[in-house]
């Protein structure tokens, strides 16, 4: 684990120097507290996460600097039906199962999704970046 978290952190910080971004130490402490979990946390996860570390760490400064990341595609933005944000590390593409009652959001692959080639009249819109897989759900925890 200390291995892929090293290799993450160098690969944020090239990232960071080639996009033009400053490494602060705010900017590191998100994204190692990102690379470091896989529950997907909000910002004001996060928020509480790091303000121990960070006396002086705003939430307003947690929300720009995740919109920041996401713009740049060091993290993805993992939206919900409840309209709050969640967040994670950049990696392999994937797709999300998350639970209607706790939460909980679940990576998973789907290769026949991931393989898929997209209707024409969508090439038609533009250049497309991206395609994933949310699904909804009640899991087997909340289910008992």
């Amino acid at each position: 684990m200390a291995d892929k978290l090293r290799q993450q952190l160098t690969a944020f910080e090239d990232a960071c120097r080639k996009s033009g971004l400053r490494l602060t130490p705010q900017r590191l402490e998100i994204f190692r507290e990102l690379a470091k979990v896989s529950d997907h946390p909000s910002a004001e996860t996060l928020h509480q996460r790091l303000i121990n570390r960070l006396p002086t760490l705003s939430l307003d400064t947690v929300y720009r600097t995740l919109g920041t990341f996401a713009e740049h595609g060091l993290v993805n933005k993992v939206d919900t039906i409840e309209s709050q944000a969640r967040f994670e590390v950049a990696q392999l593409l994937h797709h999300h199962l998350i639970c209607r009652k706790c939460k909980k959001i679940i990576d998973f692959h789907w290769q026949f999704i991931d393989d898929a080639l997209l209707p024409e009249e969508v090439h038609a819109w533009g250049r497309i970046e991206r395609k994933n897989v949310v699904a909804y759900g009640i899991c087997q925890q909340c289910l008992t």
